[in-house]
C-alpha cells in the first residue's frame, strides 16, 4: 500500500533563486515511522490543478538532526517544482511517504574510512545527508567532495557546506567547479573531463586510499566519473551512484520497441502488498505491472514512473517479467530479482510480485 501521511510544513525557504527547502512537521508518534538513514528520499504527493502529481526529493538532513528536509530545484515546466517554488508556504500540508530508498552505506562508529563524493547541482541533497552523518558520527573517517555548480550564486547549500568544513576542519575537502563563470585557476573551471580527472586522481584523490564514492547528478556526469574513476583501478563495488536522466540511450530505447511489442494480455498477476494479495489479468492498455495494476485499483507506492525513484521496487517470486531501463536498481538487487514494477513487463503467463520487501 502507498503508505502516505499528512504533514504539515513547517518552513519553506529558497536556498538559491531556483530551489526551495521544505522541512515538514513530523509528529512524535510518526517519528519512528519517518526514521530514515543518510541517502534516503520522501516521495511528496499534491493534488495540482485536480491532477494527482507524485516526485521524490533527497533528504538533504542527517538522521541526526531529527529533522526532515528537502530541497526541490525548478524544473522548467515541471509541475511539482513549480508548485513547491511558487506556491507553498509554512502551514500548509503535503502527503508524505514514509522514507525509501538504499542510496548510502552503514554508519559505524568505529569507521576509518576516507569518502569521496561528487555532485552537480541538485545532486547535493542526499550528498550533504551523507557528509553530515558520516562526519558526526565517524570520528575517524575523511570527506571529499568535488562539486559543479553553473555560477557561485546557484551552489545551493554553500553556507551549510562551509560550516561543515570549519566545524570538521581537516576532515572535509570541498572542491567547487564553475561552467558559466571563469576563476583563475583553469581545473576549477567547466565540467569534468579526461584532464579534470586525470590531476584529481594523482593530484587530490588517492584511490588505493579510497574506501566509498558516492556520485548524484546528470546521467552523463555520473557515468563519465564513475567510469573513470573504476578504470583507474578503484574496485566497481566501491562507487555507488544515483543520478537524474536526462535522455533514454539508444539501447534504452531499441529495449523499450521490443518491450513494447510484448503480448502481456491474458498475463495473471499476482501483487503481494500489506501482507495482503491483489491479483488482475493484463490487458492491452497498459505493459508494465505497475499502470495495470493500478488500472486495476491497486493502491501501491510510486512517484516518478521513470524508473529513477525505486519507490516503486518489488521482488519477482514467480515468473518472469523485464524491464524497459532501469536507473534505480544495483546489479546485486536485480540479481535478486528486484525490479521497478513502473518497468516491468510480464514475459510470462503468470506473475506474482512482492512489495512487502
Amino acid at each position: 500500500m502507498a503508505d502516505f501521511h499528512k504533514l504539515k510544513v513547517a518552513d519553506v525557504y529558497r536556498e538559491t533563486n531556483d530551489t526551495s527547502v521544505v522541512t515538514f512537521e513530523v509528529p512524535t508518534e510518526l517519528q519512528g515511522t519517518f526514521k530514515f538513514k543518510q541517502g534516503q528520499h520522501l516521495t511528496l504527493k499534491a493534488t495540482i490543478n485536480d491532477e494527482d502529481v507524485r516526485r521524490s526529493y533527497s533528504l538533504c538532513s542527517s538522521p541526526n538532526e531529527n529533522l526532515w528536509k528537502v530541497a526541490v530545484k525548478q524544473i522548467p515546466g515541471g509541475k511539482f517544482s513549480t508548485f513547491v517554488n511558487s506556491t507553498l508556504k509554512a502551514g500548509d500540508f503535503l502527503e508524505v511517504m514514509t522514507p525509501s530508498g538504499t542510496f548510502g552505506v552503514p554508519v559505524n562508529p568505529e569507521n576509518a574510512k576516507n569518502y569521496l563524493f561528487f555532485a552537480a547541482g541538485s545532486g547535493i541533497t542526499p550528498i550533504l545527508s551523507m557528509i553530515k552523518t558520516h562526519l558526526a558520527s565517524e570520528p575517524n573517517s575523511t570527506c571529499k567532495l568535488f562539486y559543479v555548480n553553473k555560477t557561485a550564486k546557484s551552489i545551493i547549500f554553500k553556507e551549510a557546506l562551509e560550516q561543515l568544513r570549519n566545524t570538521y576542519f581537516g576532515r572535509l575537502e570541498i572542491y567547487y567547479f564553475l561552467t558559466k563563470e571563469r576563476r583563475d585557476i583553469e581545473l576549477f573551471n567547466g565540467r569534468f573531463d579526461d584532464e579534470k580527472m586525470k590531476v584529481l586522481t594523482t593530484t587530490f584523490i588517492d584511490l588505493p586510499d579510497t574506501n566509498e564514492v558516492f556520485l548524484c547528478g546528470p546521467e552523463q556526469m555520473v557515468n563519465f566519473v564513475s567510469q573513470y574513476l573504476i578504470q583507474a583501478g578503484l574496485p566497481k563495488e566501491l562507487v555507488h551512484f544515483e543520478l537524474f536522466v536526462t535522455g533514454l540511450s539508444e539501447e534504452d530505447i531499441k529495449r523499450a520497441e521490443r518491450l513494447a511489442k510484448q503480448n502481456v494480455e491474458g498475463t495473471e498477476v499476482i501483487i503481494i502488498d500489506g501482507g495482503k494479495e491483489f491479483s488482475f489479468t493484463m490487458t492491452k492498455e497498459f505493459d508494465n505491472i505497475l499502470d495495470a495494476a493500478l488500472g486495476a485499483g491497486a493502491d501501491l507506492p510510486f512517484a516518478c514512473k521513470g524508473g529513477v525513484c525505486s519507490t516503486c521496487k518489488c521482488q519477482v517470486k514467480e515468473g518472469d517479467v523485464e524491464m524497459k531501463i532501469n536507473y534505480a536498481l544495483e546489479a546485486d538487487e536485480v540479481d535478486q530479482d528486484y525490479v521497478l514494477s513502473c518497468q516491468a513487463v510480464p514475459k510470462t503467463q503468470k506473475v506474482v510480485v512482492d512489495f512487502d520487501v
